[in-house]
């Protein structure tokens, strides 16, 4: 399976790239990005783009991949509207598009989040955006589309987030999520988990569209 990755320096990127690399199965993992990973694994190739959403002019080096796994996200805190939807709508269809004319056979799998509003008119701002974005990528000629909407990802194997925030407020936090975790497991998930149950979606797929965190913890096992 040859898979392509946007966004395998963040938090879930890094978790999905390292079960992407120890999965025998996976042939090549290919992370489309601003900046190299800054590191050399024999399945590993990257392709560098200023503007990751503009692949017009490299459609036909990424043919022939089985999966892509979009991980790549910002935070909604302090940008307007019209900023959090250039970035999460508009880049993301943009490379989406350019993908789907050369993988009509490709699994596309975008990481969006609980909570997100499917019917794009909630009061929530991010989450009307993330759900246009997951219902346009839906109407684009894929095999499969798969809407991955975790909660709480606990990190994994020495992975952390970028955002110093989330870092701060997660070792804060740690004791009580690590408790909740335990009494109520489908609650939460983890960089691992979500890594290998995008995999088993790419094979098999789960049996619906949208996938929350109890079925992505499921998938995984």
């Amino acid at each position: 399976m040859r898979v392509l990755i946007f966004g395998a320096s963040g938090m879930v990127g890094q978790g999905v790239l390292r079960e992407c690399l120890l999965d025998p199965s996976v042939t090549e993992v290919r992370s489309v990005a601003r900046a190299p990973l800054g590191r050399a694994e024999p399945k590993l190739r990257e392709l560098l783009r200023p503007d990751v959403g503009d692949l017009a002019d490299a459609e036909g080096e990424l043919t022939g991949y089985d999966a892509c796994f979009w991980c790549l996200g910002v935070s909604s805190a302090g940008r307007s509207e019209a900023e959090y939807r250039r970035v999460t709508y508009d880049l993301t269809l943009r490379a989406a598009t350019s993908l789907a004319r050369g993988n009509p056979t490709m699994t596309f799998v975008y990481v969006s989040g609980a909570g997100t509003d499917s019917t794009e008119h909630g009061r929530s701002m991010w989450a009307r955006v993330k759900g246009a974005t997951e219902n346009a990528l839906t109407r684009l000629p894929f095999r499969a589309v798969y809407l991955f909407r975790p909660g709480v990802i606990l990190s994994r194997h020495g992975i952390h987030s970028r955002s110093r925030v989330y870092r701060v407020a997660y070792a804060a936090l740690s004791p009580f999520v690590l408790l909740v975790h335990l009494v109520a497991p489908n609650s939460m998930t983890t960089t691992e988990t979500v890594g290998r149950a995008m995999l088993a979606a790419a094979r098999a797929g789960p049996p619906g569209r949208i996938v929350g965190t109890r079925e992505i913890n499921a998938l995984a096992a």
